[in-house]
């Protein structure tokens, strides 16, 4: 019934004249182009304890529908095997802060008023299916906010750029650098992210999507962070970059490109936080912040209690969230030190997401400045060696 009502709609998108422009005629479009360039089966990994299985991709959708988190390995089968783990090199993850002077300013900086304004301008778009032509739009708009954060800096910031990080898909992820100013220390990374993509959980490929909650509110929460690090001069020792990830939805597809692009290259990342869906308040419930124990580093996760703890205002809850729920499996997975941070504990987050009705007036941007301060104290702490 599915293939005969998908056959029927692309043959009348073709014939009608009536439906070349606008809202529909794209929505026709998005469906026609990307069902057929689909490939037939993808390896699908769902516990990591379990070998994957090759799937088509109705049974993938039928898996993201149950709730059922899963990594599409199909094109890094190999990520992990040769883990950073079996590198000489280990990074120590400080247990104390140290650089409360230097966070502090930059956590008086941030405001809601651009968190709000860039979370409006995002969700504008129909979707960010990382497939679709309002994917490859919205990634062109972000990588613009942060060339402009840049541009704009009141100071100097020769050390800080930003480039694409093409896929095999029209939705680039997107890395801004500061440089590292220790000769030594340059080489190893502490790395921020959040993704970019959005996604309808029945019409993946044109439905709208808005994603203000996941994840727009972790995009614009960390191009917050990043703003005002660049607005306060940060020079960190150790290279810092921001990450905003594609495919995210798809089985966590641009983080592992990227993360096994790196441990090819022999990056050293020292810390990784993903920030995803920083938003949702879950009504009269008592406001925090959630932090991931599964899947994580246990000794950078214990840090990040101590970041809460020192520059938010409200307190950490600890919670699960299962396998590849979010992006910092990806290196993991890599053997790279990951966290990750979310607006409540998992069960009373955000009910409205991967549907149309997931909007920005549903959030708290004051909420999401508490994950900005963190993100910024982040970078910041992990910055420096001890």
């Amino acid at each position: 019934m599915k293939s005969y009502l998908v056959t029927a709609l692309l043959s009348l998108a073709a014939a009608s004249t009536l439906v070349q422009a606008g809202p529909v005629g794209d929505a026709f479009e998005q469906l026609r182009v990307f069902r057929q360039s689909e490939p037939e089966r993808r390896l699908i990994q769902y516990d990591e304890h379990s070998p994957a299985k090759w799937m088509q991709q109705t049974d993938i959708d039928n898996l993201f529908r149950a709730g059922i988190k899963f990594m599409d390995i199909t094109d890094h089968q190999d990520l992990g095997t040769y883990s950073a783990f079996n590198s000489a090199w280990q990074p120590v993850i400080p247990t104390k802060v140290g650089y409360q002077d230097e966070v502090k300013p930059i956590i008086g900086n941030l405001t809601t008023t651009n968190m709000e304004n860039n979370l409006r301008q995002f969700t504008n778009f129909r979707t960010r299916y990382y497939k679709s032509s309002y994917g490859a739009k919205s990634c062109r708009w972000l990588i613009q906010q942060v060339k402009d954060i840049i541009d704009k800096a009141p100071v100097d910031a020769d050390h800080v750029s930003v480039k694409e990080f093409p896929h095999a898909w029209d939705q680039f992820s997107i890395v801004a650098k500061f440089e590292g100013s220790d000769a030594s220390l340059k080489k190893e990374l502490v790395i921020v992210s959040a993704h970019q993509d959005s996604i309808n959980l029945w019409l993946p490929y044109w439905g709208r999507s808005p994603g203000a909650d996941d994840d727009g509110s972790g995009t614009v929460t960390i191009l917050e962070a990043f703003r005002s690090l660049v607005h306060n001069g940060f020079k960190p020792e150790r290279t810092v970059e921001f990450h905003w990830y594609s495919g995210e939805e798809a089985g966590l597809l641009g983080s592992q490109d990227v993360a096994d692009q790196y441990v090819k290259d022999g990056r050293r990342v020292v810390a990784m936080i993903q920030n995803d869906m920083t938003g949702y308040t879950a009504g009269s419930k008592e406001e925090v912040i959630g932090i991931v124990t599964d899947h994580v580093d246990e000794k950078l996760t214990d840090f990040l209690k101590t970041l809460v703890d020192t520059y938010a205002d409200i307190p950490y809850v600890l919670t699960k969230c299962g396998y590849a729920c979010s992006d910092h499996a990806s290196w993991r997975k890599a053997g790279f030190p990951s966290a990750f941070t979310i607006e409540s504990a998992f069960d009373d987050s955000n009910h409205y997401i991967h549907t149309a009705d997931d909007t920005a007036d549903k959030l708290s941007f004051d909420h999401m400045l508490e994950f900005a301060k963190v993100a910024s104290g982040f970078a910041v702490e992990l910055s420096h060696k001890r």
